[in-house]
């Protein structure tokens, strides 16, 4: 058996410019170093967690109408 696609070893492989890119872009830039205030990052995630507790909260009051409603039809 011979297989067309393993044993033909195709060795022309061209090597990639991004390693000269990320040099110059490394060497060009400066890195400026800002500081965070803990603070805010809290209140942005309290803000974010408490949009999602009302979503949740929503969608777990509304599943609870629905099964009393179909319980209720169903017991009729």
């Amino acid at each position: 058996m011979k297989f067309d696609g393993s044993s033909n070893n195709n060795n022309n492989l061209e090597t990639s410019k991004d390693d000269d890119i990320s040099e110059k872009m490394l060497g060009s830039k400066q890195i400026n170093t800002q500081r965070v205030d803990i603070n805010i990052l809290r209140s942005k995630l309290e803000h974010q967690e408490s949009k999602e507790f009302r979503k949740n909260l929503t969608i777990f009051i509304f599943c609870v109408f629905l099964l009393g409603t179909i319980g209720v039809y169903l017991s009729l």
